[in-house]
């Protein structure tokens, strides 16, 4: 696995985490899921990937802003499910 699929793992599992968290009503530890999978975000070489995995890391940086938790949890583990997917089956 490349550096950049270990990134892009470690961000979908911190974003599983937060809606997991927020679906369980544990508000502490869904918010501070949200800020490693905004600092993983960061560490993501964004010129490096795909397009649609450029733009989901935008939509979920977005996400990650709204005020309603439902909504965060829901993207969440949309885009954990994604990020997931195309950490398991990229080339390294």
């Amino acid at each position: 696995m490349s550096e950049e699929q270990i990134t892009i793992s470690s961000l979908s599992m911190d974003l599983k985490r937060v809606a997991l968290a927020f679906r369980n009503g544990s508000d502490k530890t869904a918010e501070r899921f949200r800020e490693e999978a905004l600092k993983r975000i960061e560490e993501v070489k964004k010129n490096k990937l795909p397009v649609y995995i450029q733009k989901s890391i935008l939509n979920t940086k977005r996400i990650l802003f709204q005020k309603n938790k439902k909504d965060i949890a829901e993207d969440s583990l949309m885009y954990s499910t994604i990020f997931q997917n195309y950490a398991l089956t990229s080339e390294a």
